[in-house]
């Protein structure tokens, strides 16, 4: 899944500067999935509708990914996967003319599993600081390359424990690369050295189930923070040694969407099925589950006994030893994140430094609208948001009031998130219809365009380019104004 993130410093549309992109405490540009928050504060000239000829630049051919195209150095950088002979890609192009620079390909003997039908190898977005570029692959690890293609350094990680692969990219803060990594067991927060890939921190997040958000940093009363949201918490930890150190609750079971930091208030949308007020999916309580389906009296629970499809699609990810019998212990963690999960967009403002934050921290919930998988946006203004079916709902990010609630052009789900820029946002359906909207004003459709072609990954921009990535294909699109 291409979960898939933006960072904490927000950004214009239009007129409106807010941020910029990361800096190192350097002064160096660092640059990941969403760093921008998904606003470009230079874009200029970009295109309004896509369907003219002139507007596009180039394309390239690409192996099947779903990481997003990153742009460094005048070059894109995008990652790929081989599922025939298991190798594992990285590809540099020349960002004007489209020209492949390198690429660099990873034999492996194991790739870890991901969904059959939406899934493929290379999920993770890498991130570049102007003289490194750091890929993730899930079942390999991190790998450092130099802007020419030659490797730096590698660090093992993975596979992990998660039928679906993982989805959470790398982001940069000052000397490090931070990774969140949230799976059925052994989920953990780390930081590593960007000079020579050493781990730094681990910080272990044992109530963590799976979930595929990846990191944002935000400054809190002066000091860095990184903001991890996961399955029912979003938690705060210290960059510096991966201490946590606060934590609210209300998020959903399964998270995939990236926090939105605004100064003092962070914003935080999240949504999986059974968590909506109106159709709950809940475990009945263990006593009666054992003592209706229990064939066998061994006191655990095999996939032949059980009789609830809530709990057989899920019945990889409640077996956490993997002995093929669901225990107590295991039944009651799933019972209970089912239990607590809420689907909502929160605006939060935490109170204090440390530990769990009170309920009253959240100023406002708006409980429609929030997407599965595409992270939202916001815009200085205002919150965009786009669910599955093309729905897009806008809020006013001071009070939660609902701006508009409209449909896009293309149906179906929505795994990319939104980008904007120069007056413009860019929706992607996952069946590749690219819908752009005005920023401002009342609700209008620049255009649509429909690529024919699968869209999981999100787009990027630079300056007077948006970068757009298919199922099979690269494109680069410009303005003409």
């Amino acid at each position: 899944m291409s979960a898939k993130t933006f960072a904490a410093n927000c950004l214009a549309i239009g007129a409106i500067a807010v941020a910029s992109i990361a800096t190192s405490s350097a002064g160096e540009k660092l640059n990941y999935f969403r760093a921008d928050g998904g606003v470009s504060a230079d874009a200029h000239a970009l295109p309004a509708d896509l369907n003219k000829p002139e507007a596009l630049k180039w394309s390239a051919a690409l192996p099947v990914g779903q990481s997003s195209p990153l742009i460094s150095q005048g070059k894109v950088f995008v990652t790929g996967f081989d599922g025939d002979q298991k190798k594992l890609v990285t590809i540099a192009f020349d960002e004007m003319s489209g020209k492949e620079l390198w690429r660099k390909a990873i034999q492996v003997e194991r790739i870890e599993e991901y969904h059959p039908q939406t899934g493929t190898g290379a999920p993770a977005t890498s991130a570049c600081d102007g003289k490194h570029v750091y890929v993730f692959f899930g079942s390999y690890g991190l790998i450092c390359y130099d802007l020419d293609g030659n490797v730096v350094w590698e660090h093992r990680l993975g596979p992990f424990r998660d039928e679906y692969g993982a989805g959470s990219s790398p982001i940069l803060l000052d000397d490090k690369i931070i990774l969140n990594q949230d799976h059925d067991v052994n989920s953990f927060v780390a930081a590593f050295d960007r000079a020579s890939g050493k781990e730094l921190w681990r910080t272990a997040r044992p109530d963590a189930v799976r979930s595929y958000s990846t990191p944002v940093i935000w400054n809190h009363n002066g000091r860095n923070e990184v903001l991890v949201a996961g399955a029912l918490e979003l938690a705060a930890y210290d960059p510096a040694d991966g201490q946590k150190l606060w934590w609210i609750y209300g998020l959903a079971r399964i998270v995939i969407p990236m926090p939105m930091a605004d100064g003092k208030r962070i914003y935080m949308a999240s949504w999986a099925p059974g968590g909506d007020a109106s159709s709950r999916i809940s475990l009945e309580p263990w006593n009666e589950a054992v003592g209706k389906w229990d064939a066998d009296k061994d006191g655990e629970l095999s996939r032949t006994e059980i009789k609830d499809r809530n709990v057989l699609d899920r019945f990889f990810r409640m077996d956490l030893n993997q002995n093929g019998r669901l225990s107590e212990t295991e039944w009651n963690r799933h019972a209970e994140v089912f239990r607590r999960a809420q689907n909502a967009l929160l605006a939060i403002e935490p109170s204090r430094d440390r530990g769990q934050l009170p309920e009253e921290d959240v100023v406002w919930k708006y409980p429609r609208g929030a997407p599965y998988v595409s992270s939202p946006l916001f815009d200085g203004e205002a919150i965009w948001m786009v669910k599955d079916g093309g729905i897009v709902t806008k809020i006013e990010a001071a009070t939660g009031k609902r701006l508009a609630e409209e449909r896009l052009a293309g149906p179906g789900s929505y795994y990319a998130s939104p980008v904007a820029g120069d007056g413009k946002v860019y929706f992607c359906s996952e069946r590749g219809v690219v819908s752009i909207l005005a920023a401002k004003g009342d609700w209008q459709i620049l255009s649509s365009h429909d690529f024919r072609q699968r869209i999981d990954a999100t787009p990027a921009i630079d300056g007077n380019r948006f970068f757009l990535r298919t199922e099979t294909k690269l494109y680069c699109f410009g303005g003409g104004r």
